[in-house]
């Protein structure tokens, strides 16, 4: 299993999905962790940005330029089973759900604490985190 979790520093889970730089892939084989490794994330400042409307009754991160950004960002870890994030759109979400990605949002900071909990079915998803 591999679960990925968004960074900027490689320890520690980064409060915005789009905004992190980069991903902590963790692979776990029967309970442990046996590999670790740190690949470049697209984010907002790879995108231009345009301010757009939300429609009517969307919530943020919906509409069909915002899942393409959501799509190129999660490619590089489209063989991860699990995203680990502090925080993140509903857009986002969606498309992580529809890539076949369980987000998780957490309050723990720290990457290998997340894991851990996650493993152990400690985890809490706090959708308050979404917006």
């Amino acid at each position: 299993m591999k679960i990925a979790a968004v960074t900027s520093d490689g320890l520690t889970i980064s409060p915005h999905f789009g905004r992190a730089s980069y991903y902590a892939v963790i692979t776990v084989e029967t309970g442990s962790i046996v590999k670790r490794e740190l690949r470049d994330k697209l984010g907002h400042s790879h995108f231009v940005h345009q301010e757009q409307e939300h429609e009517r009754g969307q919530p943020h991160g919906f509409g069909p330029e915002a899942q393409d950004r959501h799509i190129r960002m999660i490619a590089a870890i489209e063989d991860c089973q699990v995203l680990l994030a502090r925080g993140m759109g509903w857009g986002a979400r969606k498309s992580l759900e529809q890539a076949g990605i369980k987000a998780i949002l957490t309050d723990i900071q720290d990457i290998e604490a997340a894991v851990k909990a996650y493993l152990d079915e400690e985890i809490v998803d706090h959708t308050e985190l979404l917006h």
